[in-house]
């Protein structure tokens, strides 16, 4: 990163060969004290622009929770309700779902700092790279998201009530939904982002085109797979990470066939 600038020095830097040693040395833990500072600077304001949406959003954490679990409310049949078991989840769950939130809302600016951060190590070339994928990816999480609150939600949770036998109220703590909503909105947050992986592969010459190609049977094994690990035991909410899967590994496929990869650089063995 920025340490290169410590080989940039004029000659006239160097004039006392004996101390050249402790000059650098303490050069280089002067840079990384400079580093470490700014980095702390940009955890503190990431952290602040965090705290700040939540203390915005805090007076209506229930609200959100209601918003959350519309889905579930929705499927209840007349008359079910979702339950507390602990004491506190009743102020707890609302609170980290607020926290979410802010921090969903205040992902620009933690990128933007972290980015910041980065950015000066960086060369141009890499720097035009990352930054549309940066936001591609910001984008397919969230459209992973909201594909599972819009379609598998719905989908799961009334398949659920359809299956329940006569006799049997369903209900469930507000908790371990939240676990489970949680855990299924990073499932297809990351399973959205297999077009950026596939990009980026391509970019750094791990795998060709041809390779990707020929492994098209796998990956849709591999989907159903990873769709019975990270799903509900249920084939349906199986299929519907599975087949998104699939169909954006081909999207990235076809992406990829306007990527040009990196150099790889040449060794010189005349020396």
């Amino acid at each position: 990163m920025r340490l290169l600038k410590l080989l940039q020095r004029k000659p006239a830097e160097a004039e006392a060969p004996q101390i050249e040693g402790p000059v650098e040395s303490d050069g280089l833990h002067g840079t990384l004290i400079e580093h470490l500072v700014e980095l702390r600077s940009r955890l503190i304001r990431a952290a602040l622009a965090v705290l700040i949406v939540f203390i915005v959003l805090f007076p209506w954490a229930r609200e959100w929770y209601a918003l959350l679990a519309e889905p579930m409310i929705a499927s209840l049949p007349q008359g079910g309700q979702m339950i507390a078991t602990d004491v506190v989840g009743v102020f707890l769950v609302p609170v980290k779902v607020t926290l979410m939130l802010a921090f969903l809302i205040a992902l620009p600016v933690v990128l933007w700092q972290v980015w910041a951060f980065i950015a000066p190590g960086l060369y141009q070339h890499e720097k035009s790279l990352i930054v549309p994928l940066m936001a591609a990816s910001l984008g397919l999480f969230a459209a992973g998201m909201a594909f599972a609150y819009f379609v598998v939600f719905p989908s799961v949770f009334g398949f659920m009530v359809a299956i329940a036998p006569d006799g049997v109220a369903w209900m469930t703590d507000i908790d371990k939904y939240l676990s489970f909503v949680l855990t299924t909105f990073l499932a297809f947050g990351l399973t959205f982002e297999v077009p950026v992986v596939v990009i980026v592969l391509v970019y750094m010459g791990v795998v060709t085109l041809e390779k990707l190609r020929a492994w098209r049977p796998y990956v849709i094994v591999g989907a159903f797979v990873v769709g019975a690990i990270f799903t509900p035991p249920d084939v349906m909410s199986q299929v519907l990470l599975a087949v998104p899967l699939w169909l954006l590994y081909e999207l990235g496929i076809l992406v990829a066939q306007f990527i040009k990869p990196r150099a790889t650089p040449q060794v010189d063995q005349t020396a």
